[in-house]
């Protein structure tokens, strides 16, 4: 298990943002070598990844890279020259537009090639982006593809380019539209992910100056299940690393229910009353969810 309430996208191609995002408070950090690079910029992004993977303090934070879309001619060697000269300063692949099973198993195989090759025994983990319709129909065999795979990702702005959709709905506040129109989706996704035993993240929120929206997505996501969401911003970073906590009266709670609830099977029980509720071992599971997050968080 790794603590991602927070991803943080940062461009491959610009070494003081890199810089500033290692420093960051950010869970993970991933330098992205797909959208926010040019394309005549692409190559040689691939050796400013490996310096700053190699060189830069990063701290207890998970450290990613996104590679291009499976379907250009940047992909394959994303991936080998980032794992062949990086591949033990980091820590996933993040692989974009994924349509299928079969996309996630490319890249294993190709992964797999490389750590035997090389004879490194640390594997390199996997997150995919669920942002084409395809993905979308496939996402409970795309969650269980690969035992490398650790997350889906919801990536609302291709997604709503794929199905169609009003281009405003990606800050997910369509006034003639009656609900969250991303619901479906991430309900979707959020079912898929835990019945692989595995995270969903949600995807970045453009208007990167609005907090109170960024806010809002973070809790709509976060009631379905989601443990977190992108930052494309570092002003975004304490919204979402707080929203995806539980409170200190959360876990303390937690603590205390799960306490109780271990006396009361000693004796025999299987519900017991605690501050005027019936309690019984399906609340005791939420109350086990939050104290993984708290062991995970230091709290």
């Amino acid at each position: 298990m790794r603590l991602r309430r927070s991803e943080l996208s940062t461009p491959a191609s610009n070494e003081r943002m890199m810089e500033k995002a290692a420093a960051s408070s950010a869970d993970l950090v991933f330098l992205d070598l797909e959208d926010s690079v040019a394309p005549n910029e692409k190559v040689g992004a691939r050796a400013k990844v490996i310096h700053a993977l190699k060189t830069l303090g990063w701290g207890k934070k998970t450290r990613a890279v996104r590679i291009n879309d499976l379907e250009t001619e940047y992909a394959y060697q994303d991936i080998i020259s980032i794992v062949e000269e990086a591949g033990d300063s980091f820590d996933i692949i993040i692989v974009p537009k994924v349509k299928s099973a079969k996309d996630v198993w490319w890249v294993d195989v190709l992964l797999t090639q490389i750590e035997k090759r090389l004879h490194r025994t640390r594997r390199i983990g996997i997150e995919v982006l669920i942002e084409e319709v395809e993905a979308m129909i496939n996402v409970e065999e795309i969650a269980r593809s690969s035992p490398r795979l650790e997350a889906l990702i919801f990536g609302p702005a291709d997604y709503s380019a794929s199905q169609g959709m009003d281009r405003n709905v990606i800050e997910g506040d369509v006034a003639a539209y009656p609900g969250d129109p991303w619901h479906y989706a991430r309900n979707k996704i959020a079912i898929a992910a835990r019945a692989a035993g595995i995270d969903a993240i949600d995807g970045a929120f453009p208007d990167y100056k609005n907090l109170d929206g960024y806010r809002r997505e973070c809790t709509r996501s976060k009631t379905l299940g989601f443990v977190g969401k992108w930052a494309i911003h570092p002003g975004q970073i304490d919204v979402a690393n707080q929203v995806y906590a539980p409170s200190q009266e959360e876990v303390d709670y937690a603590r205390k229910l799960d306490a109780l609830y271990n006396e009361a099977q000693e004796k025999g029980l299987g519900a017991v009353a605690f501050e005027g509720r019936m309690i019984d071992v399906a609340l005791v599971r939420s109350a086990r969810n939050t104290l993984e997050k708290a062991e995970l968080i230091g709290m």
